[in-house]
């Protein structure tokens, strides 16, 4: 019969998780031993090889489970109903940058050392990571329809727009003068500022070109 698992199974992983995460972020990846994410959470080696058997793995389920959620944030604020596309677009901003909120390791883990981990564990990763372009740049071409036909230039809009929020955690502050949703609206209104005028741009020349 198996055995069945501690009620505080989940509880001690995401402990070991957030720890690895923080160690990682501070140390790197390589100067990180599973024996220092063991002593850091305040538990023995072998609990942290009853959870993963390397130290890859650990990397891995941290990445995973920051985009995993990531997703599944903006995945509902897209799927939201009776708003505007340009609505649509500032609140996915706001589920994004609120989702890292406390999430500043993982984010850094994330950025620095996904590529670190065996191409295929890469692939699942990376697939989660354009998951989150994609749906971005749909919200982002439906804000702006005649982006929809161009690639050109919708990629970098989208790209800039997950760089002001991507990038948020390395000068951001709560206390700050802007709150999180209120930072985050304000770069989408600078998106799509920007796209509407990049797109009558290219009408422009496109016209004159004819």
């Amino acid at each position: 019969m198996a055995r069945k698992r501690a009620q505080d199974y989940e509880a001690k992983r995401n402990h070991l998780l957030h720890t690895a995460a923080a160690l990682f972020a501070r140390h790197g990846y390589d100067r990180t031993s599973l024996a220092m994410i063991g002593q850091a959470a305040g538990v023995s080696k072998g609990l942290v090889y009853h959870y993963y058997p390397d130290k890859d793995a650990v990397l891995a389920d941290i990445v995973g489970r920051h985009l995993r959620h990531l997703v599944a944030v903006v995945e509902e604020a897209a799927g939201r109903e009776a708003r505007d596309p340009a609505t649509r677009l500032a609140d996915m901003a706001v589920a994004l940058l609120e989702a890292y909120r406390d999430a500043d390791d993982e984010h850094r883990v994330q950025v620095s050392h996904l590529r670190l981990l065996p191409d295929s564990v890469q692939e699942v990763l990376k697939a989660l990571e354009r998951r989150l372009v994609d749906l971005f740049a749909s919200a982002l071409a439906e804000a702006v329809p005649a982006l929809a036909n161009d690639r050109r230039l919708l990629k970098p809009l989208t790209m800039s727009l997950f760089g002001m929020l991507n990038w948020a955690f390395m000068w951001f502050r709560d206390e700050g003068p802007l709150t999180r949703a209120e930072y985050a609206r304000m770069c989408a209104r600078m998106v799509l500022a920007g796209a509407r005028e990049a797109s009558v741009r290219q009408e422009k020349a496109l016209a004159s070109a004819r």
